[in-house]
């Protein structure tokens, strides 16, 4: 029976010295202890550890038990007394064994364990490991950096729960795990902040640091993945919980407010090998990310923060964390980087960001990761969104701000789409300036003329891909139809009568030719696809369309003549708008030369 051999076992080690138990002594005990939790016999092992005559030999060898007693926990039931018993004698262990070897053995179990039961078996051992960690003397800092970040490194692998419904099902128990961890260190939070309040030149230690890894890991996975906004139907949001945590543990060791305007790192591991440093800066960039988007937009922690810097500053501070969350493409991110960079934008008065802002290199790749987002991005309500923020960005620069990042726009996003937009705003920004009393510059005379000459010219001259190109086309057009009836050759503030040559020579003449060749070839298709129809047996021809490697759904000829009627619909718009801009062009010059 297992309890006799277990009893055989105490009863000869219970006469030998500590130093004079062998390996084999161990082997029997760990043996001779799981068959009684294998055979049910948990009650009469729990009596065995709790006998004070054991204690010398539960001390040396009681660490071995921790496997089979978490398998055996996870077996039995809920309400079944010898998982209770299993639960209590987990406890005497930590209370009784050697705390190096039991903190060994509880690293091990989780590092060890399945991903299915990680969270289960994490939540099981923090309270004995939290008991062991207390009791170290020697390297405590070391144990608890390395318990930490091996707990992290296991939960990392899992899914972040990230609509309402996974959030309330935890199926993995990743949300209850993540709020123990952090239970688990505070007892080592508040030995920090007791040795600061002691000396105030205490400022960098080894448990400090350990801390601070630990939040910054924190602020990676789950947080930067988890989705932080507060969700009708779920009284206390996990995550939202586990944030608030993190950002009161960084308060607590005085770590919040560096990070986030000195973007101190900590003591980062000198790495030799190039690939290991630029992987511990990526960690760390997208850690700190996260944090101002729990600062700035989810206002954790900003009861604690100074409200002497000036929104443009602030931003300044965040564009390098808004870059870094624009350039990923999960959605989790993606809209955090929106909303960190809305809100940041929503603290400033229009009209009020100075030009010298766009010196900053972020502050030209943040738009052009925007436009990215607008125009790549595979989620609807992301690509309207982040629509709107550029427009708010716009609105936020003084005038030589809007003519630098309208150049820089038209010059570098390579979308139609965008650059009609741009050139939209353009022309809303000419509106301004001729209405105003004020006069501006940037948006009328020479400097503005550089920028139409940006505007008003076809990219490839005639051969451009009108199709292609149909909205900034339309837009430039509009522009200058409004130039020419809101600007009179006379006052000419904008210069565009000036350069009217240069216009018709670069951008009115090759359209004219483009659109007589692009309406001869697609006149040219439709009359090939209504003859090919003929000859067919059946109107259900398909054909197929492949786009970047992707065989896209079959056509028939009827779709096939559709969209080449759409394309000459969107060409006699386009040549309509063209001959009232020259009748318009023409009106006027000859009412100058009647005048004269």
């Amino acid at each position: 029976m297992a309890v006799d051999e277990l009893q055989a076992i105490i009863q000869r080690c219970q006469i030998l010295e500590e130093a004079d138990f062998k390996g084999e002594d161990f082997n029997l005990f760990q043996v001779a202890g799981q068959k009684c939790l294998e055979d049910g016999y948990a009650a009469q092992l729990l009596e065995v550890i709790q006998n004070e005559k054991n204690k010398v030999i539960i001390k040396s060898m009681g660490w071995n038990l921790i496997c089979p007693l978490v398998r055996c926990i996870f077996v039995y039931k809920q309400e079944d007394d010898k998982r209770e018993h299993c639960l209590k004698i987990l406890h005497q262990l930590a209370q009784l064994c050697n705390p190096k070897e039991l903190f060994l053995g509880l690293l091990e179990q989780i590092e060890q364990t399945s991903a299915e039961q990680v969270c289960q078996t994490v939540m099981l051992l923090l309270q004995p490991l939290q008991t062991v960690l207390l009791k170290l003397q020697n390297k405590k800092a070391y144990s608890v950096g390395l318990s930490l970040a091996m707990i992290m490194n296991q939960l990392t692998p899992l899914p972040v729960p990230y609509t309402k419904q996974q959030i309330q099902e935890d199926k993995l128990g990743l949300c209850q795990c993540c709020n123990a961890v952090v239970d688990f260190a505070k007892p080592f939070v508040n030995e920090v902040v007791k040795n600061m309040e002691k000396s105030s030149e205490y400022n960098d230690t080894e448990l400090k640091e350990e801390l601070l890894k630990f939040c910054m890991k924190s602020l990676k996975y789950p947080l930067l993945t988890a989705q932080l906004e507060q969700v009708e139907g779920i009284e206390e949001h996990p995550f939202r919980h586990f944030a608030i945590e993190i950002i009161n543990i960084l308060w607590d060791i005085r770590e919040l407010i560096p990070l986030v305007f000195l973007h101190r790192k900590g003591k980062s591991p000198h790495w030799e090998n190039q690939e290991f440093a630029d992987i511990e800066r990526k960690n760390s960039a997208d850690s700190l990310a996260c944090l101002s988007y729990l600062m700035f937009v989810q206002h954790f922690g900003i009861d604690c923060f100074p409200m002497v810097f000036s929104p443009s500053y602030l931003l300044q501070c965040n564009m390098t964390h808004i870059e870094v969350l624009l350039k990923r493409t999960e959605e989790s991110m993606l809209s955090k980087g929106l909303d960190l960079f809305e809100s940041c934008l929503l603290r400033m008065e229009d009209n009020s960001l100075l030009h010298q802002y766009l010196e900053f290199r972020d502050f030209i790749n943040v738009p052009q990761d925007l436009v990215k987002v607008m125009t790549l991005c595979p989620i609807e309500h992301l690509r309207k969104k982040s629509l709107n923020i550029l427009q708010l960005f716009i609105d936020k620069f003084d005038a030589e701000g809007k003519y630098t990042l309208f150049r820089c726009l038209l010059k570098t996003s390579n979308h139609a789409g965008v650059e009609g937009y741009i050139i939209k705003n353009i022309k809303d920004q000419i509106h301004l300036s001729l209405t105003k009393a004020c006069d501006n510059i940037w948006f009328t005379g020479h400097h503005l003329i550089s920028l139409l000459d940006l505007v008003l010219l076809l990219p490839e001259g005639a051969e451009t891909d009108l199709l292609q190109n149909s909205d900034r086309i339309m837009a430039s057009l509009n522009l200058l139809r409004y130039l020419v009836i809101k600007d009179s050759e006379s006052d000419n503030q904008t210069g565009v009568w000036t350069t009217l040559a240069k216009i018709e020579q670069n951008f009115l003449k090759p359209l004219h030719v483009g659109l007589n060749m692009s309406k001869a070839h697609y006149e040219a298709e439709i009359k090939n696809k209504k003859e090919n129809r003929r000859e067919a047996h059946s109107s259900n021809t398909v054909c197929s369309v492949t786009v970047s490697g992707e065989k896209m759904p079959a056509m028939t000829t009827e779709m096939q003549l559709q969209v080449l009627h759409s394309a000459l619909f969107t060409f006699d718009l386009i040549e309509s708008v063209l001959a009232r801009v020259e009748e318009l062009i023409e009106v006027k010059i000859k009412a100058v030369m009647d005048e004269n």
